[in-house]
């Protein structure tokens, strides 16, 4: 079930004339509490600015505006000013205040926003808006992404949407990734600005394809506050069971990759151990492409661990592939053509064992193949 008091548009306004839709529109039209988290790269796009300080004036928008094919980063104060610029057009036709919209971009960095083709096509993407086409709007936030992705599930009644895009320029710390949920929960702001930040944690923060972080990585949460919550802590692991799905499938769609890779650390003396661990193997260059070679070259793995600086003792740490004894005692138990045949799976999980403590971390990550340097050395040709 869509969120009850949402409506969604698509269109194609000539940012990318080969997509079906490259603008999109959310409209909430009685207004949605709303909060959001945003890349931690230095350099950030003009949206990312923009929607920051829009958030902190608003506690209720009316919705989101987001293209692809432009991120509108490193633009300077004309990309500030051409978001506005859009913003406010898309404001005026709607007649609804100004600062009551949040903005998106995903796409090249550093081409301008196309401003007048975008103005052009908002009494399409306007007239277009149904709670039928969300689907739509999905498709148009997608660049390098195979295919759109959209996650649904209600909660005691209440419903929860989530759409995001990503194939590219994925790591922790906001992994191009833009994403929306959307919900017809009643939702104070104070709950929202808590919880959000520890589901991104533990659901966007921890999936890595190519370990960049982009300048435009943006998570909006919207709440039209029609349907009462009756379990709060119950809605928030369906949330996260929302976003990490989306996360999941992220991974999944990575540029050029053949497989998810899943990264479980457990038996650590600390929770951030584990991730740190756990990242260092999931994001190492040489693991990703040994699991794309199906090669069961354990060493590199621990050779990721290690340059954490974290201390463990090799000698104890325990590896499994798919659940099957692969590494003890720094010793191979199982034949490796069997672990070859594993590796071979679309969906691989590899299981360290640090045996020193009841701290794990789990980490999502992608193999890497010529195909991801194919499509980026190719990105903009």
């Amino acid at each position: 079930m869509i969120p009850e008091g949402f409506l969604f548009s698509a269109v194609n306004s000539g940012i990318k004339p080969e997509k079906p839709f490259d603008l999109g529109l959310i409209f909430v039209p009685e207004g949605a509490v709303a909060w959001g988290v945003f890349t931690r790269n230095t350099v950030k796009a003009a949206p990312v600015i923009l929607g920051k300080k829009i958030l902190q004036k608003h506690s209720v928008v009316k919705g989101i505006l987001a293209n692809s094919g432009v991120a509108n980063a490193c633009t300077g104060k004309e990309g500030l000013e051409a978001a506005q610029k859009v913003l406010e057009a898309v404001q005026r036709i709607l007649n609804i205040p100004s600062g009551a919209l949040l903005p998106a971009s995903t796409g090249v960095i550093g081409d301008p926003l196309p401003v007048e083709k975008i103005i052009k096509s908002l009494p399409e993407l306007i007239k277009g808006l149904s709670p039928e086409r969300a689907k739509d709007f999905a498709q148009a936030i997608t660049t390098t992404d195979t295919f759109p992705k959209i996650v649904q599930k209600t909660f005691q009644g209440v419903n929860i949407l989530g759409i995001a895009k990503g194939a590219g320029m994925i790591a922790p710390n906001m992994a191009t990734m833009l994403a929306f949920i959307c919900t017809d929960a009643i939702l104070e702001r104070s709950w929202l600005k808590k919880a959000l930040s520890k589901m991104v944690e533990s659901t966007f923060n921890s999936i890595s394809v190519d370990e960049d972080t982009s300048t435009n990585d943006t998570v909006y949460f919207l709440a039209s506050c029609k349907r009462k919550v009756k379990n709060l802590s119950g809605f928030r692991k369906a949330c996260e069971e929302v976003m990490r799905e989306l996360a999941y499938l992220i991974v999944k769609d990575g540029e050029g990759a053949t497989k998810v890779i899943r990264v479980l650390v457990k038996g650590a003396r600390k929770k951030q151990e584990a991730r740190e661990l756990a990242r260092a193997i999931a994001t190492s260059l040489l693991v990703k492409t040994a699991f794309y070679g199906g090669d069961p070259n354990w060493g590199r793995i621990f050779a990721a661990m290690g340059k954490t600086g974290i201390p463990f003792q090799p000698e104890r740490v325990e590896l499994f592939l798919n659940e099957i004894p692969w590494i003890k005692n720094l010793t191979l138990v199982t034949e490796e053509r069997i672990l070859v045949e594993e590796m071979k799976k679309e969906e691989v999980t590899l299981t360290v064992h640090l045996k020193k403590g009841r701290a794990r971390a789990e980490f999502l990550s992608s193999d890497l193949t010529e195909e991801y340097i194919r499509i980026n050395a190719h990105y903009r040709t």
